[in-house]
């Protein structure tokens, strides 16, 4: 039987870990033994972040849709740490639009779908591309393995709700391309899964109303609450340290199908 891996010595870059399942992320590798770059928006409170947690988090400024600043993020896991074996997708935008507003006679502005594309779609390809290079410079384990991706979609990605045409599309196609990029580093040994969560206790969520969040967790078939971000980030642990898992699309959202 294979041994199960660990996340101790594990060197990891965290997108959008300053804030939300990004933050539990990284907060839970650290304390896993793990290091970790925060690469989060340079508006972010990821230095402070990262200075809170502790000696083995490191901040580097990050707009995922930028090459430069992925490189740098990803040269700062090596000057800092030696290596990268690990990258993590949480960093993500949304807006609430329809495809059409009939009241105002005006369509969805496509500035705003691009955008959100730009970021959830293209960002997470972006990083991916950029992190291979270096985790594939890694030496195999007796399972051949280099290194894991992991990326964040959503339930909306299968049950998108009026007004996430664009967010539902950004994160299908995350979900789209999660197996053929696990065929294509196959041979690299670095394995490819994706999380779609559901109802999270995210600031987005968090800066609701307390009346729409009990309503919001009353939607969930069990349990019945808002799903904690550190349940996320074990979850990122498991894969992590079950080789097995690759290519995988796991939703994490307590039965929860969203309606219409």
């Amino acid at each position: 039987m294979a041994a199960i891996r660990s996340c101790k010595g594990l060197v990891a870059i965290v997108t959008g870990g300053a804030s939300g399942l990004g933050r539990a992320t990284v907060e839970r590798l650290v304390k896993q033994g793990a290091s970790v770059v925060i690469a989060d928006l340079p508006t972010s409170e990821g230095e402070s972040v990262a200075n809170t947690i502790g000696g083995n988090c490191v901040f580097s400024p990050t707009d995922v849709s930028k090459e430069a600043d992925v490189v740098a993020a990803v040269a700062k896991a090596k000057s800092e740490f030696g290596k990268l074996n690990a990258a993590i997708n949480c960093a993500g935008i949304g807006v609430a639009m329809k495809t059409y507003n009939f009241k105002k006679n005006a369509p969805h502005p496509l500035e705003d779908f691009q955008r959100v594309l730009t970021v959830n779609t293209v960002g997470t390809f972006n990083v991916i591309r950029l992190s291979v290079a270096e985790i594939a410079q890694n030496e195999p384990n007796e399972d051949g393995e280099r290194g894991v991706i992991i990326n964040t979609a959503s339930v909306a990605a299968f049950e998108g709700q009026q007004g996430q045409v664009a967010y539902s599309a950004s994160k299908g196609a995350i979900v789209g391309m999660t197996l053929p990029i696990a065929r294509d580093l196959a041979d690299k040994g670095i394995r490819v899964n994706t999380i779609a969560p559901g109802l999270f206790m995210t600031p987005l969520l968090m800066g609701l109303p307390e009346k729409v969040r009990s309503f919001l967790a009353k939607m969930v078939p069990y349990p019945q609450r808002l799903g904690h971000p550190d349940e996320y980030a074990h979850l990122v642990q498991s894969i992590i340290e079950n080789p097995m898992l690759n290519g995988e699309v796991i939703r994490i959202d307590g039965a929860i199908r969203m309606p219409p």
